[in-house]
């Protein structure tokens, strides 16, 4: 059916003029004629009254008008049903092509004739404001309170259906939009919706990390295309508290406990009373509060004092962010503790010094602490002995041995754990300290060379020859102090170990030191052998070059040690000496001497050893003719022509002889003598 003009908009009426049975009394939009929409969606009723008329409508029609009455799309027509008496009209921005306010023209009309129409204002505006502001206090807050939040004014031009107000969201950073991040926003949606200048809010409680965004809501709902956003300087956190100043043990003074505190957010700069302050508290007494983020306290006196802090930052939060940093316990001993020397001597262990430290309160120091000496009386610096720290005892092994008869003083320094010294001389029954040495009992050690006994020679050359006679000696301490053995030949030694009383020591370890001549490969030689029952010990030197012999008891903790007397080893040198021919032709080929050196543990030295050639007749002295020296095995050479008419029908002794030299370290000797004839 087409739709006919009403005749309220200048159409001309249905023929007759007949009245409709019904015509359109009012029409109306949801939300009223003040309303505006956002978009195209609009929900249109009306009412119907009597027309005076048989003719029955079978539709309705409307169309919508802009401002200057001109139709914006064409005249829509609906059927009539019994529910007819509502309808929604979902032309978009496409008839409503910009914001504005429109005109709805509604009337009834059959297929000849048109009712009256009856008008409503349609507002549309789907233009977003601009972006708004929001400006947050500058200072900070304390968690818990509340802010005063303005938003600041759009930007023009304003939309057509003006500012409705505000929408505002405040969360923990977590960067949630206003209305859901949706285009528009309901009325509940919008905080401030007393229009543009209903600008103020009041936010809280707030928590820390707190952050507001706002956008500016339309009078038809549309809200800024982009949200701001601001942080809202929120501080629900105490103080980070420390307190240091306290050594980790004892202390032997009194200590300077200094606490010092940290905000990240308010932060702790003074600013008068009632501003940031840091306090300090000894043993639960009342605390020295300093404004600011430093305070000290003073702890003193024996004993263990609790020290403890806390601070107030910029917004008043108080205490300790974690507790444990701002308590410390600090522990004071000024006393100096109780040093005193065992009562007695240990019988079996009279060298060794004990001394014993007490302290009640930090106790007795497990790393430092000496026992000393020196000659009782005399003005000399005591001596530190070797000390060791064992619990609350003092220990010290004397070298009695070492010491000179007499008396000697005995002092113990002892230390605490707080560091707090100590001396003291006297025993634990107030005795002084001292000691009569020798405090173990003496030895004494006779030795000497041979076994149990020592088979002494004596000669002498009378006119028949020389005459020898032995006679055995068994006291040790009678015998030779030094004897000469033949090359490669082992001496024996003996001695014995007995008290000062004469008791003989078994079961004692005896060291033997070989001590060699320079150029002997093997400069020293120990040797341990154990004493029999009777105190008496034997032994055997091993062959080799001379040498000193040491021979002594390194004492115990009960017997004083003891040394022999210095013995001497002389070994003479291995001597041996050949002629290539026994019978030697004046003026003829010459006759040479060999020979060579034992030279067993020693080292020949650069050059040689020198060894000089000696010769004789009947009746007359040996005679040196020539020295020469050996190579570096021992071995020597030298040939030897007779020259000499006289030296016809003689005959000669010829002999080599090594006298006493640096570097060779084996005594003098000779060799056998060789014959040789001059024909």
């Amino acid at each position: 059916m087409t739709a006919m003009v009403p005749p309220d908009a200048g159409a001309s009426s249905s023929p007759g003029d007949a009245k409709l049975a019904s015509r359109v009394a009012a029409v109306h939009v949801a939300g009223g004629e003040a309303t505006w929409h956002s978009d195209g969606q609009f929900h249109i009723s009306w009412d119907l009254e009597e027309g005076g008329s048989d003719v029955a409508p079978t539709e309705f029609a409307y169309r919508i008008d802009d401002e200057r009455g001109q139709p914006t799309g064409p005249t829509r027509t609906v059927k009539l049903s019994e529910d007819s008496a509502w309808v929604s009209i979902p032309h978009g921005l496409g008839e409503m092509p910009a914001p504005g306010i429109y005109r709805l023209l509604l009337w009834m009309q059959n297929a000849t004739q048109a009712g009256p129409a009856a008008t409503t204002a349609l507002r549309q505006d789907s233009s977003p404001p601009a972006p708004v502001r929001p400006v947050v206090p500058t200072e900070w807050l304390r968690a818990g309170a509340a802010a005063e939040v303005r938003v600041e004014h759009p930007a023009p031009p304003a939309p057509p259906s003006g500012i409705r107000g505000y929408a505002v969201e405040v969360d923990q950073g977590a960067g949630t939009e206003p209305c859901g991040g949706r285009a528009t926003c309901t009325l509940a949606e919008t905080a401030l919706h007393g229009g543009e200048d209903d600008d103020t809010i009041l936010l809280g409680p707030l928590a820390e990390g707190a952050q507001v965004r706002v956008v500016a809501v339309s009078g038809s709902g549309v809200r800024s295309v982009r949200s701001e956003s601001a942080p809202l300087e929120v501080d629900g956190t105490p103080p980070t508290v420390r307190l240091r100043g306290a050594p980790g043990g004892w202390s032997n003074h009194p200590l300077e406990i200094e606490a010092s505190a940290s905000d990240d957010l308010s932060g702790m700069v003074a600013s008068g009373p009632a501003g940031p302050a840091t306090a300090i508290a000894v043993d639960g007494g009342p605390p020295t509060v300093t404004p600011g983020d430093r305070a000290t306290g003073v702890v003193h006196g024996d004993g263990v004092h609790e020290v403890t802090a806390f601070a107030r930052d910029g917004v008043g939060n108080t205490g300790a962010a974690d507790p444990a940093t701002a308590r410390l316990v600090a522990r004071i001993d000024e006393t100096a503790p109780q040093v005193t020397f065992a009562s007695a001597q240990d019988p079996e262990r009279p060298e060794r010094i004990v001394a014993r430290v007490a302290d009640e309160l930090s106790g007795p120091s497990s790393e430092i602490g000496s026992i000393q000496v020196r000659p009782a009386g005399s003005n000399l610096p005591f001596e530190t002995l070797d000390t060791v720290v064992a619990g609350s005892r003092l220990l010290a092994d004397w070298d009695s041995d070492a010491a000179v008869p007499g008396t000697y003083e005995f002092r113990a320094v002892g230390f605490d754990a707080a560091g707090n010294r100590t001396e003291s001389g006297r025993r634990a029954d107030g005795a002084a300290m001292l000691l009569s040495n020798p405090v173990k009992l003496p030895t004494a050690l006779t030795v000497g060379f041979g076994g149990r006994t020592f088979l002494a020679h004596r000669c002498h050359r009378g006119a028949t020859g020389l005459h020898c006679q032995s006679h055995a000696i068994s006291a040790f301490a009678r015998r030779p102090a030094s004897t000469r053995v033949a090359y490669g030949r082992g001496v024996p030694v003996a001695g014995r170990l007995v008290t000062a009383a004469g008791s003989p020591l078994a079961d004692r370890p005896v060291t033997i030191t070989e001590t060699f001549e320079a150029g002997t490969a093997l400069v020293r030689r120990e040797t341990t052998v154990s004493t029999g029952p009777d105190g008496v010990f034997l032994a055997r030197l091993g062959p080799g070059p001379s040498r000193e012999v040491t021979i002594s008891f390194a004492g115990d903790e009960r017997l004083t040690k003891a040394v022999g007397r210095e013995l001497r080893l002389e070994v003479r040198t291995a001597l041996r000496l050949r002629t290539s021919a026994p019978i030697a032709r004046v003026g003829g080929a010459p006759v040479v001497f060999t020979g060579h050196l034992g030279r067993r543990g020693a080292e020949i030295p650069l050059g040689g050893v020198a060894v000089q050639l000696e010769f004789r007749v009947a009746g007359l002295p040996w005679s040196e003719f020539r020295t020469v020296r050996s190579d570096s095995r021992g071995r020597f050479r030298y040939p030897y022509a007779f020259s000499d008419d006289d030296s016809r029908g003689i005959r000669f002794q010829f002999r080599a002889h090594v006298a006493p030299q640096a570097g060779w370290p084996y005594a003098e000797a000779y060799s056998r003598p060789v014959v040789v004839t001059g024909r």
